[in-house]
């Protein structure tokens, strides 16, 4: 089988035992090839002898034959808000389908904690995509209304950190963009052992990882990775109001997710995120939030309260006023003693906030885009 890209670790490792190249030498080439993220113009003039030295002749012939470039994606597009907080990149992929990650910059300090200023200073989370499409279906997310395109691979994945770290030095990574992460679990948690380790080098605390809540992956995500982030689109206290904006929690019982999560948190010894859309007239009332209170306050949670962004033409929803999202916020907080956030808008202008990413939807009318906030400064 042809290996999409040279950061598909898995088989890389696989075809060079085959062909008795020492796998040793595969962090080295990632190495390389990383370095040289910032020159589009070395990967299109790509020669493995000079770009990676020191590589046996064997391994240089099983490159050239299998890679011709690099990066088996391109960078398409990328569109910059116009503060320059947020950049949003459209990727090709070598099947000729196309995803979106999305660069986020803060400033450290700007954040507080235990009252005081964060210490530490500018830095990027990279909200990448794991599918082309998603199977889901949520109907507050453009994304959804794509349909199931195809699984990308663990090289696909991390070929996005590749790209951006052209334009940022990318310090956190969320898997928050096109797709449901674990509906290609061993893709993705693939994709997390190789950013954590050489060249890449991300912490796990660092790396996050979103599900609407596919309880078999989740029995078995920590450990295979243990230290990941885990947050969960919950998006609504009651079963019946997740299965009308989230048609696959069907398959999902909540008092089962609620399950699997205590069993989790238990293993784990870490906080989860919760993540939870505010649609006006939905989940976003009194009631709503003391139904949240009481489904969590037995866990060790971060809940985020995420304003609606438009879809456009695709929306049959509104977003929440700030009074209601601040009284929401004022219940979890003050009833049920539990950290609520609510997520910052930022970037306006380039649509590539949570639930607006979405590609090849020709005469389809966007909103402005609200990208997310830095999910580290929620869980530790």
């Amino acid at each position: 089988m042809k290996i999409r890209s040279v950061f598909d670790g898995v088989e890389l490792r696989t075809e060079f035992s085959k062909t008795g190249i020492d796998p040793k030498f595969i962090p080295i080439i990632w190495k390389h090839i990383f370095r040289n993220s910032n020159s589009d113009s070395d990967y299109c003039n790509w020669e493995w002898e000079k770009h990676v030295p020191s590589l046996p002749c064997s391994a240089y012939s099983f490159l050239r034959s299998n890679f011709k470039t690099p990066l088996s994606s391109s960078l398409d597009s990328i569109f910059h808000s116009s503060d320059n907080v947020t950049s949003k990149l459209v990727i090709k992929l070598q099947n000729g389908e196309f995803v979106e990650a999305v660069i986020m910059r803060y400033d450290t300090r700007l954040g507080k904690y235990g009252g005081e200023p964060r210490p530490g200073g500018l830095r990027a989370t990279l909200c990448i995509s794991s599918q082309v499409g998603c199977k889901m279906g949520c109907k507050f997310c453009a994304t959804g209304s794509m349909g199931f395109k195809s699984n990308l691979s663990s090289g696909e994945i991390v070929e996005q950190l590749v790209h951006a770290s052209a334009f940022a030095h990318i310090r956190n990574v969320v898997f928050m963009g096109m797709g449901e992460p674990l509906n290609n679990y061993s893709a993705v948690v693939e994709s997390v052992r190789i950013m954590s380790g050489s060249p890449f080098q991300l912490s796990l605390k660092r790396i996050t990882v979103s599900t609407v809540g596919i309880i078999h992956s989740i029995n078995k995500l920590h450990n295979d990775v243990p230290g990941l982030n885990l947050a969960v689109s919950l998006h609504a206290p009651a079963q019946d109001i997740r299965c009308q904006i989230m048609p696959a929690a069907r398959a999902f019982p909540l008092e089962k997710l609620m399950a699997s999560l205590q069993e989790y948190q238990r293993k784990s010894l870490q906080k989860i995120l919760i993540e939870y859309i505010m649609l006006d007239g939905v989940n976003d009332e009194e009631q709503h939030a003391h139904l949240l209170g009481k489904l969590l306050e037995t866990f060790e949670v971060v809940v985020n309260l995420i304003p609606f962004n438009s879809i456009g033409t695709l929306s049959q929803f509104k977003s929440t006023s700030e009074q209601k999202v601040s009284k929401f916020q004022k219940i979890l907080r003050g009833t049920y003693n539990i950290r609520t956030t609510v997520r910052k808008q930022m970037g306006e202008d380039i649509s590539g906030a949570c639930g607006q990413l979405v590609v090849n939807l020709p005469d389809k009318s966007l909103g402005n885009a609200n990208p997310l906030t830095d999910i580290e400064d929620l869980v530790i």
